[in-house]
């Protein structure tokens, strides 16, 4: 089981495929825009072709959270650095 973000970017979903340690929430809150809402999904439960993710369809009315950016995410990061 793989698990992936998604979120809404206009035009469709975009799709966030984690690597690296971080938890997949702080992937997602990390990599998804400032308040844009976010599903981690399974990626079976994603269409194969994806040469047209750009048409894909989501319910994003009960999203597992809000993206913050990376900018807020960083600046958060090095205030917690400090404190410490």
């Amino acid at each position: 089981m793989t698990n992936l973000i998604i979120y809404p970017n206009g035009s469709g979903v975009a799709v966030v495929t984690p690597s690296g340690t971080l938890p997949l929430s702080e992937v997602a809150r990390k990599d998804v825009p400032a308040g844009v809402p976010y599903r981690i999904v399974d990626e079976a439960d994603l269409p194969s072709d994806y040469s047209e993710f750009d048409r894909w369809t989501a319910d994003f009315s009960n999203p597992d959270g809000y993206g913050i950016g990376a900018v807020t995410w960083f600046a958060e990061r090095a205030a917690k650095e400090v404190e410490e």
